[in-house]
């Protein structure tokens, strides 16, 4: 049988994939850009699915950076939002994040049932679907979704992951994939702006998030990988995926 991948939004949705399954999370605005831009940088970061946990896990943490949202505001006793732009220009590296969102976080949660849980944006999905190519029979690609509604960018990235598995030899699970695959094939990033995450962006004064995303384009060969609630760089921990490794051979994946 050959491989597949599915496309699937919202973090409810990541229960239905266990440990057959390879889990990419996606929340292009904002957070798994923020987790991914961090760890870019060596900065530890830690997601947590809900406000209650945000802060018991910064309470055991050395001077850390309380950042995220929920419902759009930035929580009390947090440093600051969940900007991948301000994040970037910040050099206090050696404080871990503790990232909160509305949905990005709590599918990254969602998703732990799952043989293993990677994180994907605009910055690494080349390199993040070469490296799946290589290890997983069974890939499910979420979008985190936001008020019901499965954003534009979070289907641009999946469906980009997804159209270079099938590349490799993957195969669409279901019309809904194949659709998405069609629809997104070859558009221009800048697509996404008709999202109705843009438009909080544009009316909350945050476009600097929108220039950042749009501007970091495959500009990063990490691969992240969320171990015991931190991600990693999957390098730093190769051995802890090896059960779900297939035989399925990969080729360079084309980085647009």
């Amino acid at each position: 049988m050959k491989p597949f991948v599915t496309i699937d939004c919202f973090p409810e949705s990541a229960r239905l994939y266990g440990p057959e399954y390879a889990v990419v999370a996606i929340d292009v605005i904002r957070a798994t850009t923020v987790a991914i831009t961090a760890v870019a940088t060596g900065r530890r970061c830690l997601p947590r699915p809900s406000l209650e946990s945000a802060m018991a896990t910064a309470r055991l943490l050395n001077n850390p950076l309380l950042a995220g949202e929920l419902a759009g505001d930035m929580p009390a006793g947090f440093e600051m939002n969940n900007s991948p732009a301000e994040l970037a220009m910040r050099f206090d590296t050696e404080r871990p994040l503790v990232l909160l969102s509305s949905s990005g976080t709590r599918l990254l949660h969602e998703s732990r049932n799952a043989a293993a849980v990677y994180l994907a944006c605009f910055r690494n999905y080349g390199s993040l679907a070469t490296h799946l190519a290589a290890r997983h029979q069974r890939i499910a690609v979420i979008g985190a979704g936001s008020r019901g509604d499965f954003r534009e960018e979070d289907q641009m990235c999946c469906a980009w992951i997804a159209e270079l598995l099938i590349a490799h030899g993957y195969e669409a699970a279901n019309a809904t994939t194949a659709e998405l695959v069609q629809r997104w094939s070859g558009a221009p990033a800048a697509a996404c702006v008709i999202s109705k995450s843009v438009d909080y962006l544009r009316s909350s004064g945050q476009l600097a998030d929108l220039d950042f995303i749009l501007s970091h384009i495959n500009d990063l060969r990490d691969v992240c990988i969320l171990v015991d609630g931190e991600v990693q760089l999957i390098s730093q921990c190769e051995h802890l995926v090896g059960d779900a490794e297939v035989t399925t051979p990969a080729a360079e994946a084309k980085v647009a």
